[in-house]
């Protein structure tokens, strides 16, 4: 075990040691030239060069659809307040059986939001499938909506809209 480690140590020596190798292409030293520093400019956007703007990699999902629509009819809205604001509850009644997707989007315009009304509309996405009608009951749905202290402190009207009929509450 110690020959080929000496024998490998005095060899590497040598070889460090030789003058005339320094410019030889065996010299792994010069294998890659001397390192230079060249000043690039920004561009005026942040683009990654290896990312093309228009082709979609084979992994990337196409953009999502909206398939929601509003519900057919809102039957019940309370809103409860919380320690950090207050939490908007909404009973719906849909068309059909199997509403899934349930919820509150919020659709106020500017001048909604200067008159101190919040509105929302209460969307569900319906099964591509024919479900049968069914009872009142079995196509109730309910969603709820949270909003924070700064959210609502301006608000003094929250109405929400379904296909049929809108409901609206009123501070106190």
């Amino acid at each position: 075990m110690q020959k080929p480690v000496t024998i490998l140590l005095v060899a590497s020596l040598l070889l460090a040691g030789c003058g005339g190798w320094r410019d030889s292409r065996i010299n792994p030293r010069t294998w890659f030239g001397k390192s230079r520093s060249e000043r690039v400019e920004a561009p005026a956007e942040a683009v990654n060069p290896l990312l093309p703007k228009d082709r979609k990699g084979m992994f990337s999902r196409p953009d999502p659809v909206d398939l929601t629509v509003p519900i057919a009819e809102v039957t019940e809205l309370r809103v409860e307040p919380t320690t950090t604001g207050a939490i908007i509850y909404v009973e719906g009644l849909a068309a059909r059986q199997g509403p899934y997707e349930v919820e509150l989007r919020p659709i106020t315009t500017p001048e909604e939001q200067a008159e101190g009304v919040f509105s929302l509309s209460f969307r569900v996405v319906y099964p591509e499938r024919a479900t049968p009608l069914g009872t009142a009951f079995s196509r109730t749905v309910r969603a709820a909506h949270s909003m924070t202290k700064q959210e609502i402190r301006d608000v003094r009207t929250i109405r929400v809209v379904a296909r049929d009929n809108v409901r609206t509450t009123r501070r106190r």
